[in-house]
């Protein structure tokens, strides 16, 4: 054997030996370093003072000892004592003298079994709990009676003044007889929607019951339930919270920012209603990790919060039918995939004709038709379909991985013809519009106390119109882009059991591009506009149960790269019990938003999705900010519940563009503000299996444009009076919902009904929004019942009936000039008649 080799043999035979021997005998250690070892190996935390460690040495005990025998060794080896709260933190402190310690064993009268997890509270101290064997141990400390509680059983007192601590305690609990009760829970408007103590309202679809109108837990539809969420044109991609525009919300879908809210142009949400786990909504309040908005967050999670079984599901309603599926691939790793597809391509139902006819209204394609009359001919596709990926890895005990991919597509073809006085004119008009987007999250739990969640993501919309007109061979493509890409970080940490903190980075990089390209004659425009923004957040959270005190307040610090500006966001959230039935909450937050979107003209993307999204230039497009906070007050009594709550909004850096006017200001390029203050009523009552609700709102909305000729009027989108109702009956697999909404009308401006100049008419508009549309009353219907089939099929057929009276609601009114007339024409636009619907579902 070679020296080389004879060296190395005897190298590995020193160190195998020495590894032997380090095995057998431990060296002295500090104290200090012995719980620092301790603390990483069981996820501990230590609580001592430096002098009551100072100069303490021990050998190690053994790494394969559990957390009570290390605890135990290192008290008797020092001569210090141990408290161990929730085998999370463990206080520790120098023992003067030998305490008096009280053991027992807790057992049950009936079956003389031992009870574990029983609560032993004494003089004021952290409560101790037996352990699988009904053990306990305390240390008496002048303690004169024990409490002794668990659920199912008798609470008992005992008095341990004079009790001998050599022999421990045998105590025999007495079971509680109580006769069950249904169960209650804190549900707002419907089971499963509930409000959190952070002032955010949760819906858990897979527990959803049913509201008026809806079959499924569409949570666009579902959440225009709540006071102060309306429509104004009874539409999902148009929804108002206290009186802010659409684009003003933050939409999120597994931490992908979405720009496409609505399939059919608004009728339908986008979010596929039997996949999400989560669905959040914040009016007012939300943390600071939400940014760019200045209006209500929307968050929607369809990650599982624990493991779940495969499953597979389908369904058809009269509009669409979809597929669901979920397949565990391992322990650790699953598999979540759906789509869904409009049925459009093989039958028009009658639910897609009230549908058609509500979109298309007043729009370039109706005017097409309605200003022919002799061998017109049409011909219409009309289609859209999304899909979702999830993939879940769990890595070891302390990391996942989580990646999702969604894509969204709607697409709309119209090919329309006629002769007129022997001259052919047709035009052909596809419009389509997509979203699609991808998030990858990687979660690291470091230790029960701190965790860490870095997610990449990307989303990109794509508005393109395209028209071409025979009679004037011109084609005219329209199109609007976002790109939008960024990083967060977020870290928790639990300091105690009431007090955490959170921090974290955020950046994202948004890109919008607006392009026009005409023939005939010849017109070219390509606009693309960058911000990139770079976010700081910090948030901390008391939330004392007994107190019944929660607070939580945090704050987001933006930095515009390309404004060169700082734009900081504070955040608060307040909740007090005054008693176990009143709450008091104060909820406020300031919040900025870089993108928005505008109408350049009505009849951009023809009159259907006129909005097309653009950049804050700090100039002319401001930088939108808002300022809100709200008081509420909460009582719970009986299956009672009473909620009203008063807010106050104010939104500034707004344009005229981004308001949608179809008056005198549709052309009027300014900048203000619109301020909104108001109240928001809810009163409910469960009996048994029934469940009524009546909820009001009041709210005073006005613009600001200083350099305007009337400097304030109404918003638009102000609806100052809105009072719903629904009655609700579940039992067992069947469930029923009755409900109306009624609203005063939406602001409208009004014409003198003549025209300035005949050569060149121009409509005479009074002052901006001074009238009304008449009341908006509309009765919904809606019914389902689930049944099973031996081998866990599960079915659900459901039926729902929109505007069961069939009135003819009036949404929208405004004048433009009839040319050939040469007068003015008054144009309305209606909400949808009495429209029917069927679903049915099959999951196992």
């Amino acid at each position: 054997m070679s020296r080389p080799t004879q060296f190395h043999f005897l190298f590995v035979l020193f160190f195998v030996a020495l590894n032997t021997f380090a095995q057998d005998y431990r060296k002295i250690t500090p104290i200090k370093k012995i719980l620092f070892d301790i603390e990483q190996q069981h996820l501990v935390s230590f609580n001592y003072t430096e002098e009551s460690i100072e100069g303490l040495e021990a050998i190690p005990p053994k790494k394969t000892l559990s957390l009570g025998q290390k605890l135990a060794y290192l008290t008797e080896k020092t001569n210090l004592s141990f408290e161990n709260i929730d085998n999370k933190f463990i206080n520790i402190y120098k023992r003067t003298q030998e305490p008096s310690i009280i053991c027992g064993y807790i057992f049950s009268s009936k079956d003389k079994k031992p009870i574990e997890d029983v609560n032993i509270a004494f003089s004021n101290k952290v409560p101790v709990t037996t352990d699988a064997n009904g053990y306990f141990k305390l240390n008496k400390e002048g303690a004169t009676a024990i409490s002794i509680t668990h659920v199912g059983f008798i609470p008992k007192d005992i008095s341990i003044a004079n009790l001998d601590s050599k022999n421990c305690l045998q105590i025999f609990l007495e079971p509680q007889i109580t006769v069950l009760q249904e169960i209650k829970t804190n549900s707002i408007l419907a089971s499963g929607i509930t409000k959190k103590t952070d002032g955010s309202f949760e819906i858990k679809p897979k527990k959803f019951g049913i509201l008026p109108g809806l079959i499924e837990p569409d949570a666009l539809q579902t959440m225009q339930q709540l006071p102060g969420v309306n429509s104004i044109d009874e539409s999902v991609s148009s929804i108002n919270v206290r009186g802010g525009t659409h684009d003003q919300n933050l939409f999120l879908w597994n931490g992908i920012r979405m720009f496409q809210t609505g399939h059919f142009f608004g009728l339908i949400s986008v979010f596929n209603p039997n996949l999400p786990h989560t669905i959040s909504i914040y009016k007012n309040g939300s943390s600071a990790f939400y940014g760019e908005s200045v209006s209500s967050v929307l968050d929607i999670s369809s990650t599982p919060e624990t493991t779940e079984k495969n499953s597979f599901g389908a369904g058809i309603n009269m509009i669409n039918a979809d597929i669901y599926a979920k397949y565990n691939l391992s322990k650790k790793s699953s598999i979540e995939i759906s789509a869904r597809k409009s049925i459009t391509d093989f039958v028009e139902t009658p639910t897609y004709k009230e549908y058609f006819e509500k979109i298309f209204q007043n729009t370039t394609i109706t005017d097409f038709s309605n200003s022919q009359n002799t061998n017109y001919q049409s011909d219409k596709k009309f289609n859209f379909y999304d899909a979702t990926l999830k993939y879940i890895q769990k890595i070891g005990q302390k990391d996942q991985l989580v990646l999702d991919f969604i894509t969204i597509k709607d697409n709309l073809e119209v090919f329309q013809s006629a002769t007129t006085n022997n001259t052919f004119r047709s035009e052909n008009n596809v419009l389509q519009q997509q979203n699609y987007g991808g998030n990858l999250l990687w979660k690291r739990n470091w230790n029960r106390y701190n965790t860490t969640k870095i997610n990449v993501y990307n989303s990109t919309y794509d508005l393109l119109a395209n028209q071409k007109t025979t009679f004037d061979n011109q084609t005219a493509i329209q199109e609007n882009k976002v790109n939008n890409n960024g990083i967060n970080l977020e870290n928790n940490h639990i300091i105690t059991s009431r007090f955490s903190f959170n921090d974290g980075y955020q950046f994202n990089e948004i890109g919008v591009t607006n392009l026009e390209d005409i023939t005939n004659p010849n017109f070219y425009r390509k606009v693309k506009e960058v911000l990139r923004i770079h976010s700081l957040i910090l948030e901390g959270k008391y939330n004392d149960t007994i107190s019944r005190i929660y607070f939580k307040a945090g704050t987001r610090i933006n930095y515009i790269d390309k404004f060169k500006k700082y734009i900081l966001e504070p955040r608060v959230q307040f909740s007090y019990g005054i008693n176990k039935n009143l709450i008091l909450e104060i909820l406020g937050e300031l919040k900025s938003q870089n993108s928005q979107q505008i109408i350049d003209l009505q009849k951009d993307y023809f009159g259907i999705e006129k909005r097309r999204w653009v950049l804050s230039n700090n100039t002319t497009i401001p930088i939108q900010r808002s300022r809100q906070l709200s008081l509420n007050l909460s009582y719970k009594k009986n299956d009672w519940l009473f909620d009203a709550e008063n807010f106050y909004k104010k939104v500034t850096g707004i344009t005229t563009s981004s308001q949608g006017f179809q008056n005198q200001l549709e052309f009027v390029k300014t900048t203000g503000d619109y301020e909104i203050w108001g109240a928001e009523i809810l009163a409910q009552k469960k009996m048994n299996h029934f469940l009524t609700w009546l909820s009001y709102t009041y709210n005073h909305n006005n613009y600001h444009f200083s350099s305007y000729e009337y400097p304030v009027f109404p918003n638009n989108f102000e609806v100052m009076h809105t009072a719903s109702w629904a009655g609700i009956y579940e039992k067992n697999r069947f469930k029923i919902a009755l409900g109306t909404k009624w609203t005063s009308g939406k602001p409208k401006t009004s014409t003198e009904n003549t025209l300035i100049d005949n050569s060149n008419p121009v409509l005479v508009y009074n002052k901006p929004n001074s009238d009304n549309l008449h009341t908006f009353l509309q009765v919904n219907f809606s019914m389902t019942y689930k049944w099973e089939t031996a081998k866990d099929i599960q079915y659900k057929l459901g039926m729902s009936i929109l505007n069961v009276l069939n009135k003819k609601n009036e949404i929208n009114e405004y004048y433009r000039i009839n040319s050939l007339a040469n007068s003015v024409e008054e144009v309305n636009t209606f909400a949808l008649r009495r429209t029917p619907n069927l679903s049915f579902r099959v999951l196992f």
